[in-house]
């Protein structure tokens, strides 16, 4: 019998007890992001240069007529690539989650809310 490396991990898997497969385990969301209505004006770069497809354009325009970008509430990396793609200062503030062992002994504030600034603050 041939085994793959599929079969090899699955085997692996079934013999130390675990039903999980690493797809079926849901990811905590390494980012926040926040885009302000006001600033976006809707050009999509950010949607389009977004790794995990977390920013969709909205359905409802803002004051000026644009439809704006918008976070999905889930499934941010923190990597700040969206914010580099945005030609509109200000417009996107990327935050990262702070990571609760890594945080210790930084002092008071890294991990005050759950996240630190990222390259866009």
């Amino acid at each position: 019998m041939v085994r793959t490396w599929k079969s090899n991990v699955e085997g692996h898997i079934a013999e130390r007890g675990g039903g999980e497969r690493m797809g079926d385990v849901e990811k905590r969301d390494r980012g926040l992001l926040r885009v302000d209505a006001e600033e976006c004006k809707g050009c999509g770069l950010c949607v389009e240069a977004c790794p995990p497809k977390a920013i969709r354009l909205s359905e409802r325009l803002n004051r000026y007529g644009y439809r704006t970008a918008i976070y999905l509430g889930a499934g941010c990396t923190g990597c700040g690539i969206c914010f580099m793609a945005c030609p509109e200062p200000g417009a996107i503030t990327v935050l990262r989650r702070a990571n609760p062992k890594a945080a210790e002994g930084r002092g008071p504030g890294i991990a005050m809310e759950g996240a630190c600034p990222c390259a866009s603050n």
